[in-house]
């Protein structure tokens, strides 16, 4: 199941809080940063994305369950905070 979600950066760098995820998520699955960050886990992935128009971050998570994407994007959204 998909979820969608957004969070506000303020005045924090996409560029580093991109790489502060990078680096603790390295060995975690396949990363992709074509269009942002994307990280294809096990069994589910998350694709961070900021937004051209607004301090934001855009994550989209799948999981086989919308609580497993839930917790998923909530377990991001700590880590950006």
């Amino acid at each position: 199941m998909i979820t969608k979600s957004k969070i506000d950066i303020g005045s924090k760098s996409f560029d580093k809080v991109i790489k502060g995820i990078k680096e603790k998520y390295k060995s975690a699955g396949t990363m992709n940063t074509d269009d942002g960050l994307k990280i294809d886990l096990s069994d589910s992935w998350i694709h961070l994305r900021k937004s051209n128009t607004e301090p934001i971050i855009r994550i989209i998570s799948e999981a086989k369950s919308v609580e497993e994407a839930k917790k998923l994007i909530n377990e991001f959204k700590k880590e950006i905070s």
